[in-house]
């Protein structure tokens, strides 16, 4: 680029312990453009970030400022020298207004402030820049799309001329997503500097100017996107060439396995979490589940599995002419039928699998929890453990090393891994590529496949629609805990999955 970078990061090295998460990494941003970091897990995309926004500090290697060599010991470091970051998981008070959530932190030396002329202030930025905000409005009545809205005014409230946005579009909506990518070009064309790490290759083409890639903890090199590809962006991730390709072939004599009617589910604060949810699951079909945080998706695969209790309504289990109701049965129960839940929430050591226990004992608690003997033969097990590690290509010493001890998406690859290899007839699946790189994803996905081929009744919840349009044979659409799309997803587009994600006519229940 021709003008001067605003940020630049030389040979900056961080280690944690033995582990080096960058090796002589360097960076530049420049203002007027979308810079994008990609890589895969553990590459150190964030560490590399949380050094710039002063969360880390680097043991080795130089950070510039408009030409200024500087150190950042902390985020107020960072705001100083006006860069600010825009994390995964919002730092707001639910209670609070929008507009008292972006000035919450800052010093004043008057003992009553002034909030009309805070909001003008606060309005003339989101007029800029062509947010849409009702300032009076409390964090708790909020999507999450407005909640990242608020955070992003907060960090430009506070002069912010560098954003870096940590995986931004996660939970968005395509709309959603798009007036995020309109901000952004706005931001960027009032001369901000804007850093997106993602995951998502398609957007990364669609908004970014350049692209910074790392493996293994080092830079892998710098492109111009729109000379670039999503082939040569993995190529550059992974190190070598990889099929994108999700193997799906349409269903083979296709019968019901699950029958969902006008299930209804209350969560603690009495209000409906699932209302008359009402479909039915197939043999060797994948019925994908969309809808945004919150929906219901969480609470109806729960419902199925045993972990939820269900208000009213019926989920019957089908094997032939046989039908076997599953409301008020135990799990372990439900699961002796075939019907197996592998639930990935971000806390992924908190269903399902135990820390302190290895793989190949994790494998061995289905025959605990259905009563069997602690004292068991332990040879296949251990043979199953040692197929899930070479079919997901986990990292972990050995079989009998703690699962406590593995990466985040190790540990998920061993939950997913074991449901696969318990041989259901219906496997149900939540964010089951949720935080791994995109080899390891697609490696899940053709599991799937591989299974409705065998068969099985596959339900997932996948954020990615696009994975979902490709993946799936059906979508069922949930909004609020209501259906409000039973789709042919080789008939509907992203677009239309994504209205009938937030349409105001699925209306909450409570």
């Amino acid at each position: 680029m021709g003008n001067a970078p605003v940020v630049e990061l030389r040979g900056i090295t961080k280690r944690f312990g033995s582990v080096v998460a960058n090796d002589d990494v360097s960076l530049e941003v420049h203002a007027h453009e979308i810079l994008s970091v990609l890589g895969e897990n553990g590459s150190g995309k964030t560490t590399l970030m949380n050094i710039l926004s002063g969360i880390y500090r680097p043991d080795e290697g130089q950070i510039f400022v408009n030409g200024q060599e500087v150190r950042i010991c902390s985020p107020r470091d960072a705001l100083s020298l006006k860069i600010g970051m825009i994390h995964q998981h919002y730092r707001l008070v639910n209670l609070f207004t929008a507009a008292e959530n972006i000035i919450l932190g800052l010093d004043s030396e008057k003992s009553v402030l002034d909030m009309n002329g805070i909001k003008r202030k606060i309005r003339g930025i989101i007029d800029s820049f062509g947010f849409d905000l009702d300032l009076d409005k409390k964090v708790y009545e909020m999507s999450v799309s407005q909640k990242q809205t608020i955070e992003i005014i907060k960090a430009l409230y506070r002069g912010a001329d560098v954003l870096i946005l940590d995986e931004p579009t996660a939970v968005l909506t395509p709309q959603e997503t798009e007036k995020l990518f309109t901000v952004l070009r706005n931001m960027k064309a009032s001369g901000k500097a804007i850093i997106i790490i993602t995951h998502k290759l398609q957007e990364v083409l669609e908004v970014s100017d350049r692209v910074t890639v790392l493996r293994r903890g080092k830079n892998a090199g710098s492109l111009v996107t729109s000379e670039s590809d999503i082939p040569t962006l993995v190529e550059k991730m992974v190190g070598e060439r990889v099929s994108l390709d999700i193997a799906r072939t349409p269903p083979v004599n296709p019968s019901p396995r699950l029958k969902v009617e006008k299930v209804s589910c209350r969560n603690s604060d009495g209000h409906y979490s699932l209302h008359d949810v009402s479909f039915t699951a197939n043999s060797g079909e994948i019925l994908g589940v969309a809808g945004i945080a919150g929906g219901g998706m969480k609470e109806l695969l729960e419902a199925i599995a045993g972990i939820q209790p269900v208000k009213s309504g019926s989920i019957a289990y089908c094997d032939g002419e046989t039908e076997t109701e599953l409301v008020g049965k135990k799990p372990f129960l439900i699961r002796r039928l075939g019907v197996a839940l592998s639930f990935v929430p971000e806390d992924r050591l908190g269903m399902g699998l135990v820390g302190s226990m290895g793989i190949t004992d994790n494998v061995m608690l289905r025959g605990y929890e259905a009563g069997g003997s602690p004292f068991v033969d332990r040879e296949s097990p251990q043979r199953k453990a040692e197929e899930i590690i070479e079919m997901l290509q986990i990292s972990a010493p050995d079989t009998d090393t703690p699962v406590r001890r593995l990466s985040g998406g190790n540990v998920q690859k061993v939950l997913v891994g074991r449901e696969i290899s318990s041989n259901p007839t219906v496997l149900m699946v939540a964010y089951p590529v949720r935080g791994l790189d995109i080899n390891s994803s697609y490696t899940i996905y053709n599991l799937l496949s591989e299974q409705k081929r065998k068969g099985v009744a596959v339900i997932c919840v996948i954020e990615d629609l696009d994975v979902l349009l490709e993946l799936c044979d059906r979508i069922l659409v949930l909004n609020n805990g209501r259906v409000t799309g039973n789709l042919d997803a080789s008939a509907v587009t992203k677009d239309e999955i994504g209205l009938l994600m937030t349409s105001a006519s699925a209306a909450k229940t409570h």
